[in-house]
């Protein structure tokens, strides 16, 4: 037998360390050459690590959740080859067997997870507290303690009816269906609460890790960093409604049009007179740079949390072409096959939460730009239009701005001009 150290490669230009999101594999598992072993987060992007090698896995680095430095070891996996290898460390003493070695050196390894209930634990869990009764344990710190061992069907049952798992008592190695009928028979309602009924849940400790600690961090220093003020506008879009139900009758297969594009073909339009706006600090070296191409980013909400693809050159582009851009950026965003460079460069960014709207939002800079620009819901209202009073569709605007680079009259000033070219949407199409 031989030991292979799998020592994380360098996966970033001027990445120094990477982040333990998911592991594939558990410490005395069998992986196959070109499995996966990890999932790494660098500030990038996420990339899979894969098996150089197959055998038993008899170490691993740490816990998801912290950081490797790029160059150290990862993993290490006892091979079936004889002799010395490349990447082969020592063995431990010949008196202490290798499961000894890595129990001892490994945190948590003694532990039994709950989600690993399907499968025999490598350390037997504790034996289950004898109750009075066959069907019911009383409500202790004991019983909340304990391992609590049941299949998800049973887990998810009991989580519909309302029932705290911690209180049924098992006959066996671990709670099951009868378990959980002999609970509701002889409970007499107590501890019991029918679906829907308000009662107090358990806390739940959630680690910080992976994409939402990226964004923890960067809302942080962009907090930390800028002087933030956030100007509102009011326009009147019943027009440009009009307009885009005209164009979407009409699209034939060209994708269905939302606000978005109108609003991001306006924002290009008016850049060039306000170049403050579409800009990038670099806080380090004291430069501001007005960019001249518009990489617009667009804020994504995602299972994984808030990512934000980049439109690129989209002042280049017309409205259907940024409709199919934004569907297919948000679709590659949700389903996490984005590419690095699709999640950076960006020199302005959109944030709009769609259907939920809101009166009016304060967005966060994603810094280093130095604006962020945020739609917020379309609603009826009568306005006064002369001596009459008419039905007009309003929305508010928000445009959040760094103070250092960005004067409240520049950020009004923009606002005006978008709001006139939204107002009259023709505009939005004459050369």
């Amino acid at each position: 037998m031989a030991r292979y150290s799998f020592r994380l490669p360098d996966i970033g230009e001027g990445i120094a360390e990477a982040e333990i999101v998911a592991w594939h594999v558990k410490v005395g598992e069998r992986v196959e050459e070109d499995a996966q072993l990890a999932d790494m987060m660098t500030d990038k992007a996420t990339v899979e690590m894969e098996s150089p090698v197959s055998g038993v896995v008899v170490e691993l680095a740490g816990e998801v959740g912290d950081l490797i430095p790029i160059g150290s070891t990862l993993a290490v996996i006892e091979t079936d080859g004889d002799g010395e290898g490349e990447g082969e460390v020592d063995a431990p003493p010949a008196d202490t067997p290798a499961e000894e070695k890595v129990a001892a050196e490994t945190p948590g390894a003694e532990e039994v997870s709950v989600a690993e209930v399907g499968t025999p634990a490598p350390v037997a869990a504790p034996a289950p507290t004898p109750a009075p009764t066959p069907a019911l344990v009383p409500v202790t710190a004991a019983a909340h303690d304990r391992q609590i061992l049941a299949s998800p069907a049973v887990r998810a049952r009991a989580k519909d009816l309302g029932v705290d798992l911690g209180q049924v008592h098992a006959e066996g190695d671990r709670i099951r269906h009868a378990d959980l009928d002999a609970f509701l028979r002889y409970s007499s309602g107590q501890g019991y609460h029918a679906p829907g009924a308000s009662r107090a849940r358990a806390d739940e400790p959630i680690k910080v890790i992976g994409m939402r600690r990226k964004i923890a961090e960067n809302m942080a220093a962009s907090k930390r960093a800028i002087p933030h003020f956030t100007y509102v506008e009011e326009m009147d879009v019943t027009a440009l409604e009009e307009m885009r139900a005209d164009l979407n009758a009409n699209r034939g297969n060209r994708p269905k049009l939302t606000m978005l594009p109108f609003l991001i073909v306006a924002i290009c339009r008016t850049i060039p007179q306000f170049p403050m706006i579409n800009a990038r600090y670099d806080d380090e070296a004291g430069v501001v740079t007005r960019h001249g191409a518009v990489h617009l980013g667009m804020a994504t909400q995602t299972d994984a949390g808030l990512m934000v693809p980049v439109i690129r050159d989209a002042q280049d582009k017309n409205v259907w072409q940024l409709a199919s851009e934004i569907s297919r950026l948000a679709e590659a965003a949700r389903t996490g096959k984005a590419r690095p460079a699709e999640l950076t460069g960006g020199t302005l960014t959109v944030t709009s939460l769609g259907p939920l709207g809101g009166i009016a939002t304060t967005p966060v800079i994603n810094r280093p730009e130095v604006a962020i620009i945020g739609p917020n819901k379309i609603v009826e209202r009568p306005v006064f239009d002369g001596d009459h009073i008419r039905r007009a569709k309003l929305m508010n605007l928000s445009i959040s701005c760094d103070h250092r680079v960005v004067d409240g009259w520049d950020a009004a000033s923009y606002v005006q001009a978008l709001k006139k070219l939204i107002e009259t949407p023709v505009l939005l199409f004459a050369d």
